[in-house]
């Protein structure tokens, strides 16, 4: 298969290129890969919001920048911090124009909720089903959009360089070039090759890694683990972010998330005592930013002895907040809880990967032909730690930096130099390792069960060398049993996703036991102090 533009992912970062690439070359293909189902996605997990800056008279653009290097902790791009918030603005009108609902207040301007870090209320939302209603949108244009190709149930399983025609490729070489991917169609289970001029990866997040997730199924961070292996440059791994509240169900994966919102509008977190006690850490109390409030959390749950804590919305206005988190209600009717009545038991649940792939100002990764886009990649805005809802304002505006640069590459010739370097290079099938169907799948699910543990025992919210030394020889043992599963046992994608999540943790772990201190999400005890020397992990 061949396409003239090709898209790895449907959340916003992915579609919001999508789109645009095919409004701007109409009588072009657009095929977009997704290894589920089109709206199955981050992006239609996130409650909260999207965060620009909209209120002018009360908020600014200078606020928001302070806002989001305060909760970065020293890492941010200061400069790339700018531009995307002074973009913001622009990306959101284009986000409404295709369809997204935000809600507003009686007067109809939009209403604006705050949330943990934030100086000002500058989160637009969708009650708390946000994603999902961009989602909803997003898709729906997709699916009316007659040059764009998508295939569901197809699983990436590497992106193709001149490794796969038998060349040499290491961290040193300094043309890797993307052609493509191959990819397990579900279907007839076969793997078929589809080639482009350019590839756009824009795969989401990694929270699977861990026991406990507010990601959904999907989140395994393929893309990051197939530029790794493709010898791409990956950094900062180590900075995974834990949902401070994620509502507390033993044994439940993915786990329903309490958006930052309740406590923005006054929810407070009490221990088992009934102390609220976030005073107790930071000034801002529970507004205090997400790596603040977790680590806040896990020495309560260290102390008590316990697996939760509480989140206090007894003194809330009810109406107000059956209107603005009317799932969260449900959630917690349908668990007897009450919230006018009853505190709701939460705990800290792996969220958001601030690390990712490398990637410059408009998306390209150290691959040539290769973009990334949205979680997957590392831009330089979150740093340390990302400041809440963030994450969506990050794929609107990276979504458009790629399609400006992918679109000028094009019309600069793009077409001609793909054409040219395939006449050189026949791109081969996919040679399958064996013709074996995996004997007993519990291979695969044991395997899985143990690096979700491995994780979220040794490598959360505070690490120390000895948990992560142990972590490290654990993910070496898994690594060697399902490489060799891999060369022995037709590929699915149960092994495939086993793989890439090994591949991530490695890239955690290995990051964190690089950074000799603690910042934003990354706390080790035996290095509690952080370090007057500033630096990305690049791996």
């Amino acid at each position: 298969m061949q396409t003239d533009f090709l898209i790895i992912g449907s959340g916003l970062a992915g579609l919001t290129y999508a789109l645009k690439i095919a409004e701007a070359f109409p009588d072009k293909e657009v095929t977009v890969i997704t290894k589920s189902f089109l709206e199955d996605t981050n992006t239609a997990y996130a409650q909260g919001g999207v965060a620009t800056v909209w209120d002018f008279e009360n908020d600014s653009f200078e606020k928001h920048i302070s806002d989001t290097l305060v909760a970065g902790d020293g890492l941010c791009d200061e400069e790339l911090v700018a531009s995307i918030i002074y973009e913001g603005p622009e990306r959101l009108k284009e986000l409404i124009a295709y369809g997204t609902q935000f809600d507003k207040d009686p007067d109809g301007d939009y209403s604006l909720g705050r949330e943990g870090g934030h100086s000002e209320n500058r989160v637009l939302h969708h009650k708390d089903i946000t994603g999902r209603e961009i989602e909803r949108a997003i898709a729906a244009k997709a699916r009316n959009t007659k040059n764009m190709r998508i295939l569901e149930k197809h699983y990436v399983i590497d992106i193709i360089t001149q490794h796969h025609f038998g060349y040499l490729v290491t961290k040193s070489t300094t043309d890797i070039t993307c052609y493509g991917v191959y990819m397990l169609n579900e279907k007839n289970n076969t793997v078929e090759k589809c080639l482009a001029p350019t590839t756009v990866l824009a795969t989401g997040g990694c929270g699977q890694a861990y026991r406990t997730t507010t990601n959904p199924r999907v989140a395994t961070g393929d893309g990051v683990a197939m530029v790794y292996r493709a010898k791409g440059r990956v950094e900062n791994m180590e900075f995974i972010q834990f949902h401070p509240t994620a509502l507390f169900e033993a044994g439940v994966s993915p786990s329903f998330l309490i958006t930052e919102a309740v406590r923005g509008d006054g929810g407070i977190l009490r221990n088992h005592k009934g102390e609220a006690f976030m005073e107790k850490y930071d000034e801002r109390k529970d507004l205090a930013p997400r790596d603040i409030v977790a680590r806040a959390i896990d020495n309560e749950m260290k102390q008590e002895g316990k697996e939760y804590v509480y989140l206090d919305c007894r003194h809330m206005d009810y109406e107000k907040f059956l209107h603005h988190f009317p799932n969260i209600n449900e959630k917690c009717l349908s668990l007897n809880i009450d919230i006018r009545k009853d505190m709701i038991p939460v705990a800290p649940a792996a969220h958001y990967s601030c690390g990712g792939i490398k990637v410059d100002g408009h998306g390209r990764t150290t691959i040539l032909n290769l973009y990334a886009c949205g979680e997957c990649s590392s831009t330089g805005l979150h740093g340390a730690n990302r400041l809440a809802s963030n994450s969506l304002l990050e794929a609107m505006v990276y979504g458009h930096r790629v399609y400006e640069h992918v679109r000028r590459y094009m019309q600069n010739g793009g077409y001609k130099s793909f054409r040219e370097s395939m006449s050189h290079n026949e791109v081969p099938d996919w040679i399958s390792k064996s013709t074996t169907d995996p004997k007993e799948m519990i291979l695969i699910t044991q395997s899985r069960k143990e690096l979700e543990l491995t994780m979220s025992d040794y490598v959360g919210i505070v690490r120390n060398n000895v948990r992560l030394e142990r972590a490290m020889k654990r993910l070496d043992l898994l690594f060697e049993e399902t490489e060799q599963l891999f060369r022995t046992t037709k590929v699915s994608p149960q092994l495939c996703e086993l793989r890439n999540l090994i591949s991530v943790a490695y890239l955690i772990v290995k990051g964190a036991q690089f950074r000799k201190e603690s910042r934003g999400l990354h706390f080790n005890t035996d290095y509690p102090e952080k370090s007057n020397i500033v630096q990305d992990i690049i791996l």
